[in-house]
C-alpha cells in the first residue's frame, strides 16, 4: 500500500507539471477530471504540491478548496480504516 501511495502521489505531482508546461506552450491540456482523479486514487498529497510548486490551478477555487477537502476525506478514512482494523 505504502508503494502504491508514493507512485500515485508522484504521478499527481508529474500531471500537474506536464499540464502546467502545455498550458505555458498553449498545447492541448490534461482534463481537469484527470487531475481530480489522481487526487481521488491517493495522490491527493502529490497534486496539492505540484499545484502550489507549479502555481497551477491556485486560481480556481475547486482545486484550492477541493484537493485539501479530497485530502482531509482520505486522512479520516485512513484513520477510520486503522482502527476498525485493529
Amino acid at each position: 500500500m505504502i508503494y502504491y501511495l508514493v507512485i500515485i502521489n508522484i504521478i499527481g505531482y508529474i500531471l500537474f507539471y506536464v499540464d502546467k508546461q502545455k498550458a505555458i506552450r498553449h498545447q492541448w491540456r490534461i482534463p481537469e477530471k484527470t487531475l481530480f482523479l489522481a487526487a481521488l486514487l491517493g495522490g491527493s498529497l502529490g497534486c496539492i504540491a505540484g499545484m502550489y510548486r507549479f502555481r497551477h490551478k491556485t486560481k480556481h477555487w475547486y482545486f484550492v478548496y477541493g484537493m485539501p477537502a479530497i485530502f482531509i476525506a482520505q486522512c479520516i478514512i485512513a484513520y477510520y480504516v486503522n482502527i476498525f482494523d485493529h
